[in-house]
């Protein structure tokens, strides 16, 4: 397999075969990320794509899922993806699931028939960054989409049968706007319903145009116990059927795990515990 540059995948693809069927992100402008700065946009070419499938299958005796990168590979035209998909099932017939990052605007620039063709195909899950429910805290990171944008988007994804796992950011908003990030995000997936959702929480990274902001005064970041109450006024805030609900990020100051709704009592009551016992985890063992 040839890798360029930092390959990123999220935490439940740690075992996944990472197949980069794209270089960096197509947006990129994100305030708060730094993960494809220094990557120069392009699709690759399918023959390259198809020489490092043929060479993971010569080393991997068995791969169960496949995760392709880099940030929105939904991005390739669908012919693209359709025939990368046929090599994957063509090569590794053992594989149960194949999964990637999808931007809203990805999602939306596929037709329905393409998104159940790429279902057929073997194509089972989306992670898609909505990052916050607030379209004032949407526009100030450069998010380049709307939360109705990203509410269609998941919409569209669920009924062409894909599974949809959306992330999103404690502390995104600042003190200011945590309020209004929390109930924001919590409006957006009661409308989504997405099967897994998750927060982590905002570390600043040097070259982002939001560190530079907080060097500058600008913005600000929440303490510990106040991003514990932002997540706990988003969970009382959610109305959902069945989601996978995580939180045990590398970056979260309590790690949080459980179903949204059955076990949103037993989540606030963890949070409530921590905040009283004022554990949290010290910054020190963060980390992205």
């Amino acid at each position: 397999m040839r890798y360029e540059g930092t390959v990123y995948r999220p935490p439940s693809e740690a075992r996944s075969l990472i197949v980069q069927v794209t270089i960096g992100c197509a947006h990129n402008r994100c305030t708060f990320c730094s993960m494809y700065k220094d990557k120069q946009f392009r699709i690759r070419e399918l023959e390259e794509v198809f020489e490092d499938l043929k060479s993971a299958r010569a080393v991997y005796p068995k791969v169960k899922r496949v995760f392709l990168a880099d940030g929105d590979a939904l991005v390739l035209p669908t012919d693209k993806l359709i025939a990368i998909l046929d090599k994957i099932n063509e090569l590794f017939p053992e594989r149960e699931r194949i999964s990637a990052y999808a931007t809203p605007q990805d999602i939306m620039r596929k037709s329905s028939e393409d998104l159940a063709l790429l279902k057929e195909k073997g194509l089972l899950m989306l992670y898609m960054g909505i990052e916050s429910g607030d379209d004032t805290i949407l526009q100030k990171i450069d998010k380049g989409v709307a939360s109705a944008d990203m509410l269609e988007a998941g919409k569209k994804a669920k009924e062409a049968g894909l599974i949809l796992s959306v992330t999103m950011i404690s502390g995104l908003g600042g003190p200011r706007g945590s309020a209004a990030h929390a109930i924001g995000c919590a409006k957006l997936v009661n409308e989504m319903q997405p099967e897994y959702a998750s927060f982590l929480t905002l570390m600043l990274e040097e070259g982002t145009k939001l560190y530079e902001d907080y060097q500058s005064g600008e913005f600000l970041l929440l303490e510990p116990r106040a991003v514990l109450l932002e997540l706990r006024l988003f969970i009382q805030n959610t109305n959902l059927e069945s989601c996978i609900f995580r939180a045990n990020h590398a970056s979260n100051y309590v790690a949080l795990a459980g179903t949204l709704g059955a076990d949103k009592q037993r989540l606030l009551n963890e949070i409530d515990t921590a905040l009283k016992e004022d554990d949290f985890k010290p910054e020190y063992l963060r980390g992205l």
